[in-house]
């Protein structure tokens, strides 16, 4: 009797120091606890989600030549990245020439095969790897094949078709010299028709793409593309 009687008091007694070292073992806790929340509040970023966003530019060089690039006007997201490429496609929106919101699901192998939006300026922007110039293909290749019918003027924009069974059959010319615009476009068929014009900046060729119906404003076009060039040599965002 006196066995089984002794061994609850020694039972509860051996629990009260167990119960005395708990409480300063949670109340250590809670004061870890409080100076965590404390110091991750104080480090806690307090930028904005604004200021998590893509940069404004992106610095490509292209045949060592350097363009600042918006992130949003590459039409390729493999080509959305700084440093030396070999070509960039980039589109913006016309007439503000912001970059618009890049098309999903375009590959290299699409992308000339993609839906042509109405309201942009299509630009690719590639290493000439000594090229002839586009000026030099205005004066010594477009006048091989052209029409030998008299150039038609109008507003200041002059226009000369080139010869069927040429390179650039069905595609006409079209020159202006105040503002400066040279462009082959092609004629509107089943499909609307388009105008290139190029040129080059250093060791890259630039090659601008838009609609055809555009010339009837074609002074506000060769304007945009003078602006569009400026803005790419500018400083980095």
């Amino acid at each position: 009797m006196t066995l089984l009687s002794s061994a609850p008091r020694r039972s509860r007694g051996s629990g009260k120091p167990r119960r005395g070292h708990l409480a300063p073992l949670l109340a250590s806790a809670a004061i870890a606890a409080i100076a965590v929340a404390v110091v991750a509040y104080l480090l806690w970023p307090t930028w904005t989600p604004k200021a998590l966003n893509r940069p404004e530019r992106l610095p490509v060089s292209i045949g060592g030549t350097l363009f600042n690039v918006p992130p949003l006007a590459f039409r390729m997201k493999v080509q959305r990245h700084s440093g030396p490429q070999e070509r960039v496609d980039l589109n913006f929106a016309y007439p503000s020439l912001a970059p618009p919101e890049a098309p999903k699901h375009v590959s290299a192998e699409t992308i000339e095969d993609a839906p042509q939006p109405d309201d942009r300026i299509f630009l690719s922007i590639a290493a000439h790897q000594d090229s002839l110039a586009p000026d030099m293909r205005l004066r010594t290749i477009y006048p091989r094949y052209l029409d030998a019918t008299e150039a038609q003027n109008q507003d200041g924009l002059s226009q000369r078709a080139f010869r069927d069974g040429t390179p650039y059959a069905g595609e006409d010319l079209f020159v202006a010299n105040t503002p400066a615009l040279v462009a082959r476009c092609t004629r509107d068929t089943a499909t609307r028709g388009m105008c290139l014009t190029e040129r080059r900046i250093g060791g890259a060729d630039l090659t601008f793409r838009f609609p055809r119906q555009w010339l009837s404003q074609w002074r506000e076009v060769a304007d945009a593309i003078e602006r569009l060039m400026q803005q790419l040599q500018g400083p980095q965002g």
